[in-house]
């Protein structure tokens, strides 16, 4: 009897571990951090803006913005440079890391959750290697869908080819019922196809453009300018809104195939329709600037660890740690060497020690 009557004196919220009041408050507190994480990711990208090879600081970027917005053409050469530094190259360059890197990692945290497996990101239908492979088809055989563009048929080459892969697993799962294992599966066999055409063509190729195909398939943010930021905000957009929508779908989606039925959620035609978003999304991001890895494998774990699981508060802090490691990587690639990196290099190098992590001290609990 003393024994229950110690049970009964302990407060419910220490002892059920149902109680809605532990979940609220749990709740607010993914949101806020979700939050405030984008207060430094705005702060680093105004911080970028000075970042450079080239001798300037904040205060030259200051007056760079002020004669832009009162109108006031630039007096001397120095000013000349700057202007077209961060007006032409810098800004938009931030601009492009915020938004590639939250589709990358939003990305990578739904096909996370709607594969139930944690190695995959938003590559893994092969997007990157279509992309790669399009793009290596328009430099070295001049050949486009629509050519003649320069630099624009490249990008169109690169989104058309990088949706191939996706075709291909939506024809396997429409026509019969497709497990995630073997989505995966199938994203891997196209990349290997594509990866193969790709290095037969290179044996080709003039070194001039190798070298060219060669940056493209790290990644960089340097190609990405003011044409391409119209149609990243709108990939970004667009992926934000469709994912709130079917973030409820997805969760149930990540208990098993069993329970989502009979909770009422198709597994089959929710992952048709997160693949057909994300494989979009991500095409867009990458036909701008190349293939840029670990974002979206890397930081939904990271995410988890803070915010948990629950895709409403996982997806927009994914998109803004994703927003935050690509803008600093690429702060740091800027300086790194004589003429800079790409910031495929970078985001490699920070995303494999934490992947080698996650992968043999992984957290069981983050997937519950």
């Amino acid at each position: 009897m003393q024994i229950f009557g110690k049970l009964a004196n302990i407060r419910k919220n220490e002892f059920d571990p149902l109680d809605p009041d532990r979940f609220l408050k749990k709740g607010k507190k993914s949101m806020i951090i979700a939050i405030l994480l984008a207060i430094p990711a705005v702060l680093i990208a105004i911080y970028s803006f000075s970042v450079s090879l080239y001798t300037m600081n904040f205060g030259d970027v200051i007056g760079v913005l002020d004669r832009y917005f009162n109108g006031i053409e630039p007096a001397t050469y120095r000013e000349m440079i700057l202007d077209h530094l961060v007006l032409d190259n810098y800004v938009p360059r931030a601009f492009a890391g915020l938004m590639v890197g939250a589709i990358l990692a939003m990305g990578g945290a739904v096909m996370q959750s709607a594969l139930r497996n944690p190695l995959a990101d938003s590559y893994t239908t092969g997007i990157s290697s279509g992309a790669l492979f399009g793009y290596t088809v328009s430099v070295i055989l001049g050949i486009g869908i629509l050519p003649g563009l320069g630099e624009t048929s490249d990008i169109i080459n690169a989104f058309a080819f990088s949706l191939i892969p996706t075709g291909v697993i939506l024809i396997f799962t429409i026509r019969r019922k497709v497990t995630p294992t073997a989505m995966i599966l199938i994203g891997l066999g196209v990349m290997y196809l594509f990866s193969a055409a790709t290095t037969l063509l290179k044996y080709t190729a003039d070194p001039k453009h190798i070298a060219q195909i060669y940056e493209w398939s790290i990644g960089s943010l340097a190609s990405a300018g003011w044409n391409g930021i119209p149609i990243l905000l709108g990939a970004t957009v667009a992926m934000s809104i469709a994912l709130a929508l079917l973030y409820r779908r997805v969760n149930v989606l990540s208990t098993g195939e069993n329970m989502s039925v009979a909770l009422g959620v198709n597994p089959q035609n929710t992952r048709i329709i997160v693949l057909i978003i994300v494989s979009l999304c991500t095409a867009a991001a990458v036909c701008f600037t190349g293939s840029i890895g670990f974002v979206g494998l890397v930081i939904p774990h990271v995410s988890r660890i803070l915010v948990g699981s629950n895709l409403k508060y996982l997806i927009p802090t994914s998109a803004m740690l994703g927003a935050i490691l690509l803008v600093s990587s690429d702060c740091i690639a800027r300086v790194v060497g004589s003429s800079g990196l790409p910031v495929g290099v970078i985001t490699a190098i920070i995303g494999s020690p934490l992947f080698l992590y996650f992968l043999v001290k992984q957290r069981r609990n983050a997937w519950q």
